[in-house]
């Protein structure tokens, strides 16, 4: 797939002169709806404004893209904008927007126009090609220059591989992730590997997109590197840097300030990371990528993301337990008390409904245990569930999971702060423990099965 064939003629527009933010959206989902991609065109401009909640698309350098996903969505899609005069935007430089791409993602297991997409990020970081874009003058000039970047342009694979100066002496690694994973993601590992190979570093770029993760970082890679990039804007796996140096920020600042990370990636004034000490690693996240507010959208969404395939596989078998039960029963023949177990009626369709009815809940306890864990790591993941299991069973429900992830996140945070902060003695205590069983000779076994399991105790050993 190429990116022309996303790109419908009906969906570019040069004469379009919006007022202000909002007039710019509503102007780019009526383009696309043009091109009959969208079945349901106020879901789609709904999802679009919900993205634009989340943090502004307005990347810097008079670009833009928005983006909606959804069922509302029957193809994958593009409309693309070139606004002369420019408009305000809320971009990331405040600059106006000149050239805007709307992105439409259907709801499917087949994912290649996600490719295409993250293709499409990365060349709107070039320069040339852009000011190009916004020189056309037809619709024509316009999906011509786009075929020529996409035929020059390397596949993502291939651009993800380019790892740049390898006999460097510095070497980083980044990854980059946003909530929709289309094009910031792709684009921040853009930036950062352009701001990277100037100054002439290895580096590797770990992408966690709607396509899944691709190049990951190997443990190898990890223990050679100097230096790590987290660009995110959701949760990815950090216990894999505990003790080395990481820069955690916005995926938006690897668009817009690559230069910065990689200047201060190669100064050394990086914090290590701890993996055991997840509220260090969210304090200096909170400092760096938005402060409060955006943390607790990034745990929210943890939550989220862990309890949706529960909800849309649940759903799923659920639909067709009474799509057999509306094969093979006649509902209007059913006396009234019958009617109201239908789906479980049919042998087969019980079995569904009933697994389906167990996947959903499971929902709960999994929203509040993975809020809990992005907030306090593992250690609150169970805390979590039991704290959703609780709201399942009783009537506080989805708000009650809500509130039993947040707190059971926080009260081991708490937890980890009180325990750093007892008093050295407390450790004499426990080395007392091991001299009692030492003394003991009938319990000898069980002092060296005890020594070899605490190893560091055996200096309280008495001689």
């Amino acid at each position: 797939m190429r990116i022309t064939d996303l790109l419908d003629k009906r969906s570019i527009a040069f004469d379009k002169n919006p007022a202000n933010k909002q007039e710019t959206l509503d102007m780019a989902v009526d383009l696309m709806c043009a091109s009959g991609k969208i079945n349901d065109t106020e879901a789609y401009r709904k999802q679009v404004y919900l993205r634009e909640e989340e943090s502004t698309t307005g990347i810097g350098e008079g670009i833009a893209i928005p983006h909606g996903k959804g069922d509302c969505v029957s193809k994958p899609g593009l409309a693309a904008m070139v606004i002369k005069n420019g408009v305000d935007f809320d971009s990331l430089d405040g600059e106006p927007v000149t050239l805007l791409f709307l992105i439409a993602a259907p709801n499917t297991e087949d994912n290649v126009h996600l490719e295409v997409l993250s293709k499409l990020s990365m060349m709107l970081m070039d320069e040339q090609f852009t000011e190009a874009l916004r020189n056309a003058t037809s619709a024509e000039e316009f999906l011509s220059i786009i075929d020529k970047a996409d035929d020059e342009r390397a596949d993502i694979d291939e651009q993800l591989a380019d790892t740049g100066n390898a006999e460097s002496d510095f070497k980083i690694l980044a990854v980059t992730a946003c909530p929709t994973g289309i094009a910031h993601t792709y684009m921040a590992a853009e930036g950062i590997e352009k701001a990277a190979k100037a100054a002439n570093c290895f580096v590797k770029i770990e992408t966690r997109g709607s396509g899944g993760a691709k190049n990951v970082l190997t443990d190898q890679e990890i223990a050679d590197a100097d230096c790590i990039i987290v660009a995110a804007d959701t949760q990815v796996p950090m216990d894999r840097f505990d003790g080395k140096k990481v820069i955690i920020c916005q995926v938006s600042d690897g668009i817009s300030k690559a230069d910065e990370l990689v200047a201060q990636a190669k100064s050394g004034n990086v914090p290590v990371f701890h993996g055991n000490n997840p509220a260090a690693a969210s304090s200096s996240a909170g400092k760096k990528s938005g402060g409060v507010g955006h943390q607790i959208y990034m745990q929210l969404m943890n939550g989220v993301s862990h309890m949706l395939p529960l909800v849309v596989g649940g759903g799923i078998l659920i639909a067709i337990a009474f799509l057999i039960d509306g094969i093979c029963v006649d509902l209007n023949a059913l006396p009234a008390d019958q009617r109201a177990n239908f789906g479980m009626i049919t042998p087969v369709a019980a079995v569904f409904k009933q697994i389906g009815g167990t996947a959903f809940g499971f929902m709960l306890p999994v929203l509040a245990g993975f809020i809990a864990m992005a907030i306090g790591d593992r250690p609150a993941l169970a805390v979590g569930l039991v704290g959703g299991m609780m709201a399942a069973s009783g009537k506080s429900g989805f708000l009650g999971a809500l509130v039993a992830g947040f707190l059971a996140g926080y009260i081991i945070v708490l937890l980890r702060k009180v325990c750093d902060k007892l008093p050295d003695a407390l450790e004499k205590i426990r080395a007392g423990t091991y001299l009692s069983i030492d003394r003991s000779s009938s319990d000898r076994t069980c002092y060296d099965v005890c020594n070899r399991a605490n190893h560091g105790w055996n200096q309280h050993r008495p001689e």
